[in-house]
């Protein structure tokens, strides 16, 4: 790996520990923050007809969950495009031989150990 490949690596890398802590501080913030610590002074407002910090701690924290995962896979794909490291890139080449060998496992693995034993 050149230099140039090994910053590249490093920067995306960077970038992508960045947006995982990020995205783990929100979501931390808003299931123990809005659901535990801060729950008494968010029952105070009304949300559905339930008490905020009750409802953020039984469906909001789930649902912002869930968001954060789509905008997690969303970042990720732009990321791996921006580094030039996403699937669309890949060289798939159909190799009709790949699943069929004419020899079995055990007998390469038979074969290897009888060069060895030479």
């Amino acid at each position: 790996m050149n230099t140039s490949e090994k910053e590249n690596a490093q920067a995306y890398w960077k970038e992508n520990i960045k947006l995982m802590l990020t995205l783990l501080v929100v979501w931390f913030i808003v299931s123990f923050g809005m659901g535990i610590l801060f729950s008494d002074e968010l029952n105070n407002i009304r949300f559905f007809g339930f008490k905020l910090g009750f409802w953020m701690a039984q469906q909001g924290a789930i649902y912002v969950f869930v968001i954060l995962i789509f905008i997690y896979v969303n970042q990720m794909n732009k990321l791996d495009r921006k580094y030039g490291v996403d699937e669309d890139d890949d060289d798939y080449v159909e190799d009709e031989d790949y699943y069929h060998h004419e020899e079995s496992f055990i007998d390469s693995i038979s074969e290897h150990d009888d060069k060895k034993g030479e």
